[in-house]
């Protein structure tokens, strides 16, 4: 038994660990979860500057990824519909009203050219073995753009989750060169679907963000919803409009929703309702504003790091910096090389140093005369030649010799040497290169990027105060009929947040949301379902005539659902809310009956529940019950 212990808690710590660090969590360097990353590097591979096929992409990617199809195909649409990394043909689907993308085999797909230049670079990239060690896949890409701030991410694991709200591309980036430039700086989601953001409890990404849609006024009779919050759908939100019509809540006559690139839902109002009336009850009632909250958790050097914003934008920065640090060192040593082999090849060719290895049969004895030969120009290279080197002084063609610019040679080693300058001098102030690298960007794909959602204050709604409206609702005992456009002789004054408590002479009652004007059979009281009335109730039993009496409030129903309060076999014979009440009991008995009637103060009867029996008044058989006026 302890062994199988140990195992279970052996085996649920290495499960949980493989969920947090190769499956949920995003890393911190790229902003990547491993699903993603390796969708990218197949599409890097794959990369000619044409589409491919989604349902191809899928394919290759199962290579490097261990869990099948299905959640690479829907990891790519996602990382599509974020609309930083990938380029897009077909349909993936819409963000805006939630539709879903078309099958892997009818939509392409291919690197956008932001991810291509700033996500990859072999040189640099540290690759390990894939799960079945026939591939290699990159432990992170060498991102030189905050990636997981810009999209944002989502992801539960065992015992912990993050999200992270997408932030604006050129503020992210300015940002990094205030981190760079030691300044302080302020960043603020930015959300691909729009809206009205209060960023006031953000907190660095520790807090949350109201959001709010953006709402036009048509006129007065009609509503306009232009933008929708982040997490929502046109559909969400229209149900959620059309749960606060049912409710109660607001008042609708129609919704119709004409999204298709952009979001337009246009609500219409009934009258007396008006469009400046309505704005804080669906702010208040519906999706037209959410709050989200932000928790950052990501991998930093192969453990879970719970941080801000700010901290994420100060490790990227150091990250950025130390990539472009070391693509300096390697263009550095390209650079080198190729003013080596370019000098060295100019030796060889302009003082006729192959003119000496003619004669000479073996390859052994042809590289120590040329390593003889080259001594002499030693001071004119950067190092001693090699063996390699050789060999390629060696593979040069009879034509490229006989051709051979030497104007042109210098000219080409000229440039170079001026390169290498350039890099020494970047690698000499390595910051200011980021910088600029970093403004490069900006100024590059800016434009493509701007901000989606306004930054505003937002008040807090009071919902009931917003809601509550004094309305006035008649009706009329004889004919049936009750609501707010029924001019009957009784009237009682609530507000459209209260509830009707109908009660009928059958010994049935209901509560019911206030109509405008509804028939209803045999009813004998109408109030406020307020669950403070007391009702005072007379009825009889029909098989011996007796008379009870029962005093009960309503504090719990569901809407339109029948109950009972007086049995099948009782009749009812009076009913009131008078605290004072009093009924007279008209007996049935012979002439010669000395007591013809009694009178009964309801106050007597105990307070029960409403399906409760009462208390019999009298052992006396009565033929009426009246009130005592």
């Amino acid at each position: 038994m302890d062994d199988l212990k140990h195992q279970m808690k052996d085996h649920f710590i290495r499960y949980a660990s493989y969920v947090i660090l190769d499956r949920a969590i995003p890393s911190a360097v790229d902003g990547l979860k491993p699903v993603q990353r390796r969708i990218l590097e197949i599409l890097w591979r794959q990369n000619d500057d044409k589409l491919h096929k989604v349902a191809n992409i899928v394919g290759q990617t199962m290579q490097l990824h261990p869990h099948g199809d299905a959640p690479i195909y829907e990891a790519l649409i996602t990382l599509a519909n974020k609309g930083f990394c990938l380029d897009r043909q077909g349909n993936f689907g819409n963000i805006f009203t939630g539709d879903p993308s078309a099958a892997a085999r009818y939509i392409e797909t291919r690197l956008s050219p932001l991810a291509r230049e700033t996500l990859f670079n072999p040189d640099i990239t540290e690759k390990v073995p894939s799960y079945d060690g026939r591939n290699f896949e990159p432990v992170t890409l060498p991102a030189k753009i905050p990636l997981l701030l810009l999209q944002g991410a989502d992801g539960i694991a065992v015992g912990m989750a993050t999200h992270i709200l997408p932030h604006n591309f050129t503020e992210l980036l300015e940002a990094e060169i205030a981190c760079i430039e030691g300044r302080n700086f302020k960043i603020f989601p930015d959300f691909p679907t729009g809206g009205i953001m209060d960023k006031s409890l953000y907190d660095k990404g520790k807090g949350k963000v109201k959001l709010r849609a953006k709402i036009e006024i048509k006129d007065p009779k009609t509503l306009v919803i232009r933008e929708i919050c982040y997490g929502t759908t046109t559909e969400s939100l229209i149900r959620s409009i059309d749960e606060a019509a049912k409710k109660g809540k607001i008042k609708i006559e129609a919704i119709n929703d004409y999204t298709a690139q952009t979001v337009e839902i246009e609500v219409k109002l009934p009258r007396g309702q008006y469009a400046e009336e309505l704005l804080d009850a669906l702010y208040g009632f519906t999706e037209c504003e959410v709050t989200l909250t932000s928790q950052i958790i990501v991998i930093k050097d192969g453990y879970p790091w719970e941080t801000d914003v700010h901290e994420i934008l100060a490790y990227n920065a150091e990250k950025v910096v130390e990539f472009l640090k070391r693509e300096l060192v390697i263009e550095k040593d390209r650079l080198l090389e190729k003013i080596f082999y370019k000098t060295l090849e100019r030796i060889f060719i302009e003082n006729r140093l192959y003119k000496q290895i003619e004669k000479i049969k073996t390859l052994e004895a042809i590289h120590e005369a040329l390593t003889e030969s080259f001594k002499a120009y030693r001071r004119k290279l950067l190092r001693a030649p090699t063996g390699e080197d050789l060999e390629r002084l060696l593979q040069i063609p009879i034509r490229r010799i006989s051709q051979f610019d030497i104007d042109k040679n210098k000219d080409e080693i000229s440039i170079l040497e001026q390169g290498h300058k350039d890099v020494e001098k970047n690698l000499r102030n390595v910051k200011k290169y980021a910088i600029d690298h970093l403004k490069k960007l900006i100024e590059k794909y800016g434009a493509a990027y701007p901000r989606k959602t306004r930054v505003k204050a937002i008040e807090e709604i009071d919902r009931r105060a917003i809601e509550t409206k004094d309305v006035k609702v008649g009706f009329d005992l004889s004919t049936g009929f009750v609501g707010t456009k029924v001019t009957g002789a009784d009237q009682i004054t609530c507000t459209n947040f209260d509830k009707l408590l109908l009660f009928f002479k059958d010994g049935t009652y209901k509560a019911i949301n206030i109509p405008e004007k509804q028939y209803f059979e045999n009813l004998v009281w109408v109030g406020v379902a307020d669950k403070k009335t007391i009702m005072n109730v007379v009825y009889k039993n029909l098989e011996k005539n007796q008379p009870w009496a029962k005093r009960f409030i309503v504090d719990k129903f569901i809407l339109d659902k029948i109950y009972r309060y007086v049995d099948e076999e009782d009749e009812l014979q009076h009913i009131s809310t008078d605290p004072e009440d009093a009924v007279e009991l008209h007996f049935s008995g012979p002439p010669s009956q000395k007591a013809k009637k009694t009178t009964f103060a309801l106050k007597e009867a105990p307070l029960k529940g409403a399906q409760t029996r009462g208390i019999r008044i009298t052992k006396q058989r009565v033929k009426k019950v009246t009130k005592i006026k």
